[in-house]
């Protein structure tokens, strides 16, 4: 298992995406911290079955982020998952659900990554991976903030992919199409109610549609990439916005 002895921490991980990176992470040996909301439950069981650490963080805080940052100690892996989505026309579009998504979305990855560089560079090695989305590279009508946000994430991690170049710490986003995950399914009635179509139409037409397999990415293929990333044969690749959307932008 390559990453015994390797700490990580997985924002947004208690479903979806995070829940499947962490899942990759913990089978190599990493010791993680799961982030995220739920039923308490539930995040009981999951760490129970991952042997996993937990943070409650609110990431839209930054001093609860400094609280979760603290009591995870020293990083070798960050993982910066977290995200939401809301559907509606700009001229309509709410200005708190703005600044929540670039809170969450954006900021947040800015204030894990500052606090776990420093960290990184002292042992020489480290990984931040954060997850962006095929829209960090085209925009989709009625979603401003979150395309705002996941293009800030690309050019986030092309700079500190820059600063930490010669650290032996290694910083790329990895950038999905429509996964089927909570996130993908709870944007549905919003998609339908702003463009007056079924669900059908709206899974089929509108999500599908932009991806020329017709399928949906899965989340342990993100995972797969994910863990990747962590390996010593891809130290070489940093900076990098790594598309995974059935060739949704190679259009």
């Amino acid at each position: 298992m390559f990453l015994t002895g390797k700490t990580a921490l997985v924002t947004g991980s208690t479903s979806g995406i995070g829940l499947a990176i962490a899942r990759a992470l913990v089978s190599e040996g990493a010791a993680v911290t799961l982030n995220g909301f739920g039923d308490p439950g539930e995040i009981a069981r999951l760490r129970a079955e991952l042997g996993a650490g937990y943070s409650d963080a609110d990431l839209t805080r930054p001093e609860a982020i400094e609280r979760m940052m603290a009591e995870a100690g020293p990083l070798d892996i960050l993982v910066n998952n977290a995200g939401i989505q809301h559907v509606a026309p700009v001229e309509s579009f709410p200005p708190e659900k703005w600044d929540l998504i670039i809170a969450l979305n954006l900021s947040a990855a800015f204030h894990t990554i500052r606090l776990a560089l420093p960290a990184m560079k002292a042992k020489g090695w480290g990984r931040v991976i954060n997850t962006a989305s095929a829209h960090s590279l085209v925009a989709s009508p009625n979603k401003a903030a979150y395309v705002a946000a996941k293009h800030g994430i690309a050019g986030l991690t092309k700079t500190v992919a820059l600063e930490a170049a010669t650290s032996g710490v290694t910083v790329n986003c990895i950038s999905p199409g429509y996964v089927w995950t909570p996130l993908v399914e709870n944007q549905i009635p919003d998609t339908m109610k702003t463009r007056g179509l079924t669900r059908e139409a709206v899974v089929n037409d509108v999500m599908l549609a932009a991806q020329p397999t017709r399928k949906f990415v899965t989340v342990d293929q993100v995972a797969a990439l994910a863990l990747f990333l962590c390996r010593d044969e891809a130290s070489a690749i940093t900076g990098a916005n790594l598309s995974m959307d059935g060739g949704w932008t190679a259009q």
